[in-house]
């Protein structure tokens, strides 16, 4: 058996340092560490995607909240507070009616005559 490593470390002189047991163990470490512990490589980049994707929406409510922010700072009359309820939720006065005319169907309409 010495005799057929000796034979193949002679002619793969790479099999001299891949048998030696300081590589082996190295690699075997190398590995573990890689894809097999709690802390692998690959477990790692995934959550440092979900991370990465986290902060993306923490930016975008940010910016959502100071939107809104600024938009409330704005509602400080009456008159301002009735006209943002009628264009955005369509609230009408008693005896009231409101007609919404979609300007996209309209245009639409025409085209086809």
């Amino acid at each position: 058996m010495k005799k057929l490593l000796t034979k193949l470390k002679t002619k793969y002189p790479f099999l001299k340092w891949v048998t030696n047991r300081f590589v082996l163990v190295t690699l075997f470490f190398v590995t573990w560490l890689l894809f097999f512990d709690t802390y692998a490589f690959i477990d790692h980049k995934s959550i440092n995607e979900e991370l990465e994707k986290l902060e993306e929406n923490r930016d975008y409510y940010k910016e959502e909240i100071l939107k809104d922010e600024q938009a409330i700072k704005k509602l400080h009359r009456m008159e301002d507070i009735e006209k943002y309820a009628r264009e955005k939720y369509y609230m009408k006065r008693e005896n009231e009616d409101i007609y919404i005319i979609d300007i996209e169907t309209v245009s639409e309409s025409d085209s086809k005559k």
